[in-house]
């Protein structure tokens, strides 16, 4: 490894091309991310260093854009500049986000731009856009609403409609701060001693500043398995399974699986994607864990008998993820959650005719739009009489009253337990199948 690269050029050159496919491209982040880091000779120092560059560029990527617009009243034409916008981002980033000193972010972006046969050609531009920045960008940021900017005006006014300003607010402020890491898990005594470790509700513990997973201690033991604490809870609303089978529709990759067969269910797992299948094996297999796990289109999956419990986590526009997924807000449009909500309803469909009589089927999603949550599960009680919504209640989510809708379903926001580190947004609702 190149001494340059070790100092950090490496991890920027990464971080730009990350930000250059997901802004242009649309491509996913995590999904770039992967191929990107896989491609570059980096030290793990330096792929956290790209990683935290690019993750905290688009979590604060609209008021970075505002930002550089104050500075550069006409921004250069992306196909003239090759990655110059990218470069100034991620520059910016460095200075205001990540308290990069301010001679080594104007360099990297300098050497940057030198590596570009086009951008080479706006380096002046970028050298005086970021040393005016570190002089003069705090004070900009000091007068930008970061709720607001930071939130793409299709999602601000869909969320402004359903919740209220000041919920929706809320909400876009629980985005800015990276999430911390909740386990579960058989065997929690190692993380409890961490001294950034916390405990919360259902014997889990929220760890921040994390690092790498694979790393804290008793993973490799297959002691816990990361689940985000909202996303803990839709299994719940099965209540007692010890010794049910439960169907576990898009399992992948595993957390719901393992919590329902650690609460002693028999636990069919079905996964459509080869890829996500692996890797639910894989996390089963280190968490010591049996299930069933069998890989098909939920659709096409037939068993050999309805069974008593039935939970789909269906597939969405994810946008109770952000916090996780900052790219999400700028790489999908509204056009996505009709989309999604079509696909899901199929799948509701399917998971129903899987219910024994009497028994229960739990639906969840992890996104804040209604017509993915509530609104989808009115769709299909018009089409399924044979169904009826069982309400749940404070008590079974450990008292958080604040969780519960009025119809009696789970709608947690991201903004849910804020003092602790907030939580994903999921919508669940638990239904029964008549006798």
């Amino acid at each position: 490894m190149s001494e340059n690269k070790a100092g950090g050029e490496g991890a920027r050159a990464a971080a730009q091309a990350i930000l250059s496919d997901v802004l242009r491209k649309r491509r996913p982040l995590d999904a770039v991310t992967d191929n990107v880091l896989a491609r570059a000779d980096l030290s793990s120092r330096d792929a956290g260093f790209a990683r935290a560059i690019s993750h905290e560029t688009l979590r604060r990527f609209g008021q970075l854009d505002a930002l550089i617009k104050t500075f550069i009243s006409k921004p250069p034409a992306p196909h003239r500049s090759g990655p110059t916008i990218e470069i100034l981002l991620a520059g910016a980033c460095e200075l205001l986000f990540l308290d990069v000193a301010p001679h080594a972010a104007v360099d990297g972006a300098n050497r940057l731009a030198a590596a570009d046969n086009k951008a080479v050609h706006f380096k002046p531009l970028i050298n005086a856009t970021l040393r005016r920045i570190s002089r003069e960008g705090k004070d900009v940021l000091a007068g930008q609403d970061a709720a607001r900017l930071n939130t793409p005006d299709w999602l601000w006014r869909r969320w402004c409609d359903v919740y209220g300003e000041e919920t929706a607010r809320a909400i876009a402020l629980a985005h800015l701060a990276p999430p911390p890491l909740d386990l579960f898990g058989r065997d929690l005594s190692s993380l409890r001693a961490l001294a950034n470790a916390a405990a919360l509700p259902g014997d889990a513990v929220r760890v921040r500043d994390a690092g790498r997973v694979d790393e804290l201690p008793g993973f490799a033991d297959g002691c816990w398995w990361v689940q985000d604490f909202a996303a803990s809870l839709p299994a719940r609303l099965l209540g007692d399974v010890k010794g049910a089978t439960v169907i576990d529709l898009c399992a992948a990759p595993g957390g719901k699986t393992a919590q329902l067969a650690a609460a002693g269910a028999n636990v069919i797992a079905v996964e459509r994607e080869p890829h996500r299948v692996m890797t639910l094996r894989e996390n089963l297999a280190r968490l010591k864990i049996e299930a069933e796990v069998v890989e098909a289109d939920l659709r096409d999956f037939a068993p050999n008998e309805r069974v008593p419990f039935v939970l789909l986590d269906a597939p969405c526009a994810a946008t109770g993820t952000i916090r996780r997924h900052p790219d999400l807000p700028w790489v999908k449009s509204a056009s996505d959650i009709g989309a999604c909500a079509d696909a899901a309803a199929e799948l509701l469909d399917a998971a129903a005719g899987m219910v024994a009589q009497s028994g229960l089927l739990v639906f969840a999603v992890c996104s804040l739009e209604p017509e993915e949550g509530a609104e989808q599960i009115a769709h299909f009680l018009r089409r399924h009489p044979e169904f009826a919504r069982k309400p749940l209640n404070a008590s079974e989510v450990f008292g958080l009253e604040e969780l519960v809708s009025a119809d009696g379903d789970l709608r947690t926001l991201p903004c849910h337990l804020s003092a602790q580190g907030g939580m994903d947004g999921f919508y669940a609702t638990r239904l029964r199948r008549r006798p």
